[in-house]
């Protein structure tokens, strides 16, 4: 029996609200931190609901707050929960306690609540800290095991996050290079991140780059992912035009040095404050959002890395909102994308509207060059990033160093209709085969 005659405008029509719904959910390569170290932060619900109405497709919160954890239940919202600094001699020593972890803060939610991945510690390599680095790994190995004894070893991930500073050299980006003196706990963890296939999660932030370096010429266009001469890397002649990806692959270039090819990265943290003191390098609403618009752009793009062409890096953007109780000057409180009441601060592209028309580019404002003094040098002392020790910490959070950033300096070339050309050229050739078999 002949087939049945398909009506090529069912198939079209088919087709289209497929690619309609795909685009109706999050975006697997966009993440957002979702650190609680402030007292005015809406209810887990709230919250919840305000991930669902964006674009935003993972979640990495810094502890394991059952209530967090609840809320995203049945979003299909990825989620990445975190063991303190203070909990790794005990995971470590003690596999019943990495059970027992477990057993507390995954197997009550899984697999409503879609954990993803746990981070045990936070910059522990760049700590200073001899003792919790050497206990790292067996802590890590200690809750893998403690999954696998659960039957999830292969549905969830573990692995630890590292600062930028794990780097020696990350200029040019081919010549990324990890110090040496961390080459032996790094060869332990990533012949771990390999066998499981976890990933190495790494803090990058430009805005770091440019605050350490704020007289280089075009630096702040490089780091906003603004038009600027670009930056050559003499090794590949590859000319890098944004710090993001200069800084991404200058890790890969470390890992693939010490042979880890095929261990994934993923950007745990990254962002811009939108307000600092008047001492302060970078820091405007301006900067903050060309920055998170146009690193959103570049991911949508697909177009990826000059060393890893064609896909996005998971990325996780500092952070959901302010958090303020953490100490410091104000740039610390200041990397929101969203007020408490759920309104955004600034527009960063993150809605779903604006996923669907992702073929634009988010327009971004001239740079904000305001607060920038002419002196180059500026203290590293107390920078930005993760939740610092606050008086009173909410449960569940753990106190965590801000990284340590290094002069990484280094860039991309755009693609932004990537994203558009893909999935129609999937819809077309689809069209015309069905219709050719038909």
């Amino acid at each position: 029996m002949a087939p049945k005659k398909l009506d090529p405008f069912l198939i079209l029509l088919s087709l289209f609200l497929a690619f309609k719904f795909n685009l109706s959910n999050g975006e697997s390569f966009i993440g957002v931190n979702y650190g609680q170290v402030a007292d005015n932060l809406p209810p887990p619900s709230a919250t919840a609901k305000l991930l669902q109405s964006t674009a935003i497709g993972k979640v990495r919160l810094y502890g394991s707050d059952p209530a967090i954890i609840k809320a995203l239940a049945n979003t299909g919202i990825g989620i990445v929960i975190g063991a303190a600094n203070g909990d790794i001699p005990s995971l470590a020593s003690d596999p019943n306690y990495a059970k027992n972890w477990v057993s507390s803060n995954v197997l009550p939610f899984y697999p409503s609540s879609n954990v993803i991945l746990i981070t045990v510690g936070n910059e522990i390599i760049t700590s200073n800290d001899p003792n919790l680095m050497n206990q790292m790994l067996p802590a890590i190995q200690n809750v893998q095991n403690a999954l696998n004894a659960a039957n999830l070893g292969g549905k969830i991930k573990v692995s630890t996050v590292h600062s930028m500073a794990v780097l020696k050299d990350s200029e040019p980006p081919s010549a990324g290079k990890f110090h040496p003196e961390y080459s032996t706990v790094l060869q332990g963890l990533l012949s771990f991140n390999n066998a499981t296939g976890s990933p190495f999660a790494i803090n990058p932030y430009p805005y770091f780059a440019y605050r350490d370096d704020p007289g280089r010429q075009d630096n702040l266009a490089f780091c906003l992912f603004q038009p600027n001469a670009g930056r050559l890397d003499p090794n590949t002649n590859i000319k890098y035009m944004n710090m993001f990806d200069a800084q991404v692959d200058a890790v890969r270039s470390a890992l693939n040095s010490m042979g880890f090819k095929d261990v994934e990265i993923v950007v745990a943290e990254t962002g811009w404050p939108y307000k600092g003191d008047s001492s302060e390098v970078g820091p405007s609403l301006e900067n903050a959002k060309a920055y998170n618009g146009n690193l959103i752009a570049h991911l949508r793009s697909m177009v990826g890395t000059p060393l890893m062409p064609g896909k996005s890096v998971d990325t996780y953007i500092f952070a959901l909102y302010d958090e303020d109780l953490k100490p410091g000057p104000t740039s610390e409180r200041s990397f929101g994308l969203f007020n408490p009441d759920q309104s955004m601060i600034y527009d960063a592209g993150l809605s779903k509207q604006q996923q669907q028309n992702s073929t634009s580019p988010v327009v971004a404002p001239s740079p904000d060059m305001s607060k920038s003094p002419m002196t180059p040098d500026v203290p590293n002392s107390n920078p930005p990033s993760t939740p610092a020790v606050s008086s009173n910490p909410p449960p569940g959070t753990p106190a965590s160093a801000g990284p340590s950033p290094t002069r990484n300096k280094a860039q991309f070339s755009n693609g932004h209709e990537a994203i558009f050309l893909q999935p129609l050229m999937i819809t077309f050739s689809t069209v015309v085969t069905l219709m050719l078999l038909y």
